[in-house]
């Protein structure tokens, strides 16, 4: 039996860059976001949308969640986050945001957790955040 996934957000911030997923042309950049339900021990690949305004920080994050199994889809923007989502409605409100930042600014990280982020990561970000955010979001 198939599911369709939340896609999960993970966001920087800018506005500028180019988006990089790798799909066939014309496709959306969330098909193929269904997953099975797992049974016993199967995987289940999440889908991801990481947004960050530095290419070479969507670069490393795209990298580490791939390596975590997750299917990832990296946009330069909000914008572009939601504008593949298609909407900006309550549905959003269920899906997790991470907010990940080299600005380590305690009223700004606390602000962003009152306002329903799932979590804070500083940059870089290293395999045991995405590990710790894998344990904390989607279990």
């Amino acid at each position: 039996m198939e599911a369709a996934s939340k896609p999960e957000v993970t966001m920087g911030g800018g506005s500028t860059g180019e988006e990089t997923s790798e799909r066939k042309e014309g496709s959306s950049p969330m098909e193929g976001c269904r997953v099975v339900v797992p049974v016993g021990d199967a995987e289940v690949e999440p889908c991801v949308i990481a947004v960050d305004d530095s290419s070479v920080d969507r670069a490393l994050v795209t990298a580490l969640l791939r390596r975590s199994k997750y299917r990832v889809t990296a946009v330069d923007s909000g914008k572009r986050a939601l504008e593949i989502l298609g909407s900006e409605s309550s549905e959003l409100k269920q899906i997790p945001v991470v907010i990940m930042s080299s600005e380590n600014v305690p009223t700004r990280i606390s602000r962003c957790l009152e306002e329903g982020a799932e979590d804070f990561l500083l940059k870089p970000v290293r395999p045991s955040d995405i590990s710790r955010i894998t344990t904390r979001v989607l279990h």
